[in-house]
């Protein structure tokens, strides 16, 4: 019974969650329009971003901590982040600085109304089969970006992960290569890990709180193609150790923590660097550890979240 019951729970709160995005999605293309009007067509995708996000944070309670969100202003700069499930939409709606633009597959350029949108906001379109065409539109959109201080994101990993704990894939290099042939930093933001609040696999999806840090921006002017590999795999270590530091997006469903943490026990024994601090509760206060503190000895300390209810 408690089976069904958290499935009708999910199937219900996705089926209005793909409400909100469809709904935004008109939203998007109509704000598209009038802005285009008037010359501000750049801020069409922040406009709708930020009501995407403030319609699913009221709608489905998912809220977003953003730590040093001002450096998001440091534009021109290509951000990139860790890729994790569809919920990382919610992430781009509070983060995307104005004149940001993301990229996208061809293929979405045609679904009406997110396609349109796009469209008319300025998003790259990459025909992943077509190489050469993927390079010149980026090229092009480049330039734009350093000449009118905007920014372009990117999920650097290439792929979401669907992870259950906190980790990062290797990074692919395609944001460094256009960061140095332009010679604009690249900013990385790190998101905590989502699976206590939404996860298909568990069918979670409850309210609470994920933590987004936002990292110094890494130069690359003067920069050459060989230092590319050794500075992707520097970013990559960093984000990964602020991944590892942030942990755990936390539900406010603090029995649910409980239950999750049983669940994930009877299928993960990968080994962690670091576990929360038991000297305190914030998500941020963070400790080092070795390596043999095991991913039981992590989840187990989320119970430790305190209940602000009582």
């Amino acid at each position: 019974m408690a089976s069904l019951l958290r499935r009708i729970k999910f199937y219900s709160k996705a089926t209005l969650a793909f409400s909100v995005l469809g709904g935004c999605a008109v939203y998007g293309f109509l704000c598209s329009v009038v802005l285009s009007l008037v010359g501000k067509s750049h801020l069409s995708q922040w406009a709708t971003a930020r009501a995407f996000y403030y319609s699913f944070s009221t709608l489905l309670g998912i809220r977003i901590k953003l730590i040093n969100g001002e450096t998001l202003d440091k534009l021109p700069a290509i951000i990139i982040g860790n890729h994790q499930s569809v919920l990382d939409i919610l992430i781009l709606g509070r983060i995307f600085p104005k004149g940001c633009s993301v990229t996208s597959k061809k293929s979405l350029k045609y679904v009406p109304f997110l396609g349109w949108f796009m469209s008319l906001s300025g998003a790259f379109f990459i025909d992943r089969k077509n190489t050469e065409s993927a390079k010149n539109v980026l090229n092009a959109g480049l330039k734009n970006i350093k000449d009118k201080k905007r920014a372009i994101f990117l999920f650097a990993e290439g792929k979401r992960t669907y992870a259950i704990e906190p980790t990062l894939l290797p990074l692919k290099k395609g944001a460094f290569h256009m960061a140095q042939q332009v010679g604009i930093p690249i900013i990385p933001i790190v998101a905590s890990n989502l699976s206590t609040v939404y996860h298909y696999d568990t069918l979670t999806f409850e309210s609470g709180e994920i933590i987004i840090r936002v990292l110094d921006p890494v130069p690359t002017e003067g920069l050459t193609k060989d230092d590319i590999t050794p500075l992707s795999e520097k970013v990559h270590d960093e984000m990964l150790q602020n991944i590892l530091e942030i942990g755990y997006s936390i539900p406010d469903n603090k029995d649910l923590i409980k239950s999750i943490t049983n669940e994930t026990l009877e299928s993960t024994s990968q080994d962690y660097q670091t576990i929360p601090n038991e000297q305190g509760d914030d998500p941020e206060n963070i400790s080092s550890s070795n390596n043999s503190n095991s991913s039981t000895e992590r989840l187990s300390l989320l119970s430790k979240v305190p209940d602000d209810s009582k």
